[in-house]
């Protein structure tokens, strides 16, 4: 069977998926010629950048099996997909840590203003190294600060754990009803702790650092517009490593101007690959290129747990 990783694939997985009889191509097609291109295939691994939607699925019948390396499929018209009797599979767990651990470098690098000082001391450290020492001196700390989480999935779990880790009040918002539990390893010994699960509404106003995890809304309107942005609490920081359109850039930019919000950070956005220049341009936000899984370790998780799957559905027909 012929297996195209249209968006790479960690060399693990490769060699395993060939050590399993498979071949694997990892030259990237074009969108536009996916449908023609595809007839060689009886698979197709994905990340963010290649679309499956209904119309590629429909002019690709050989296609036995779709995989998404990574969290969301959003990309992919997965029940349709499903009704056609194609396999889709993802890798929830494999970028987890990845992800929580660079909403923590958002927020780290934001409450000691790195992500300005790295723009400002290569062009203004020589001649105003006081003055910039003097504009970053009101930093603060995680220590004993909330931290409110909208989604308690595995990232949102992983996360949590962090924000524990550093002495944070941790609470969040989760569709699921009660309260959510994570387990702590530390230094061989297992400990499970409670957080609190509110309402959207509750969750708010307590909030000094607010991060999004959940895969988009249903209705793809902006889960935190104007409004929702304003009931937070005055002087908090936000950080959306999730979904693009979840949070409402141009109500962000406002309330980071007006002094509402102290700083942001944004792995994703509303318009990708092309984000807002506006936006790019904001001296109050920290920005990364959607990197939330790219870690040599998630990589490799991803490329493993993928071929695991792949070997194991196709090896069903």
């Amino acid at each position: 069977m012929k297996i195209l990783a249209n968006d790479g694939i960690d060399p693990i997985g490769k060699a395993l998926l060939e050590k399993a009889g498979f071949q694997v191509d990892t030259v990237t097609i074009p969108q536009n010629e996916l449908a023609e291109r595809l007839k060689e295939y009886d698979a197709i691994t994905v990340r963010s950048a290649t679309k499956i939607r209904k119309e590629l699925i429909d002019q690709v019948p050989n296609i036995k099996l779709i995989g998404r390396g990574g969290v969301g499929m959003d990309n992919i018209d997965v029940e349709y997909a499903r009704s056609k009797g194609i396999f889709v599979v993802n890798t929830p767990a494999a970028s987890s840590v990845s992800v929580a651990e660079l909403v923590f470098a958002h927020f780290l690098g934001g409450v000691r203003f790195l992500f300005d000082a790295n723009r400002q001391m290569p062009v203004n450290g020589e001649s105003m190294f006081n003055d910039l020492k003097k504009k970053y001196a009101a930093g603060i700390e995680l220590r004993g600060k909330t931290l409110g989480i909208i989604g308690m999935g595995r990232i949102g779990s992983e996360v949590a754990k962090i924000g524990l880790g550093l002495g944070m009040k941790v609470i969040a918002s989760d569709l699921s009803e009660g309260n959510k539990e994570v387990m702590m390893d530390i230094a061989d010994h297992t400990f499970s702790i409670r957080i609190p699960n509110v309402s959207l509404q509750e969750l708010l106003p307590q909030v000094d650092f607010l991060t999004l995890h959940i895969p988009g809304t249903s209705n793809h309107r902006p889960l935190l517009g104007k409004e929702e942005i304003s009931k937070i609490k005055k002087g908090a920081a936000l950080v959306n490593t999730s979904r693009g359109g979840l949070v409402e850039e141009e109500a962000l930019m406002e309330a980071l101007d007006n002094g509402h919000l102290a700083f942001a950070g944004l792995d994703v956005y509303e318009n990708e690959p092309k984000p807002s220049a506006k936006l790019l341009a904001h001296p109050k936000i920290s920005f990364s290129p959607h990197i939330g899984a790219s870690t040599l370790e998630a990589q490799e998780r991803i490329g493993n747990e993928l071929a695991e799957l792949i070997i194991h559905h196709l090896s069903l027909n």
